[in-house]
């Protein structure tokens, strides 16, 4: 799965040795969603992708991750573990178009390109309503 957003939060590293023996790393980061409503999402990299995957405040990133559950003393504790962060280009945020036509009394759009027809013109006119109008309110 995917999800897209700004890293908001950057943990100290966690580290430490398993009981075989071996040696364990762990990076948590809390993610910011860029969407109307924006949610917060903590997920790690565990192993060597936590320094695979170098993230610091302000990346805008999309994040592969997966979803793991385990039970512990009969209570059960899920992790989002990702396993890839690709960097988003700032630039292209900026060069993002508006989602919105702009407002009356607005500048006009640039023209069009040479060779391309240029667009209709807008009619931001309002009928009051009148003699013509057969609408019952």
């Amino acid at each position: 799965m995917d999800i897209k957003g700004k890293i908001i939060q950057k943990m100290e590293p966690v580290g430490g040795v398993s009981k075989a023996g071996n040696q364990w790393k762990k990076q948590e980061y809390v993610l910011e969603t860029l969407d109307s409503y924006p949610k917060k999402v903590k997920f790690d990299f565990f192993g060597d992708r936590a320094d695979q995957f170098p993230l610091e405040v302000g990346d805008v990133i999309t994040l592969s991750y997966d979803i793991e559950s385990r039970e512990f003393n009969g209570r059960w504790y899920t992790d989002i573990r990702g396993f890839k962060a690709m960097k988003e280009d700032p630039n292209m945020a900026a060069a993002a178009p508006a989602p919105y036509p702009p407002a009356a009394g607005a500048p006009a759009p640039a023209p069009a390109p040479e060779g391309m027809p240029a667009p209709p013109p807008v009619d931001n006119t309002f009928d009051q309503g009148g003699a013509g109008d057969d609408l019952p309110f």
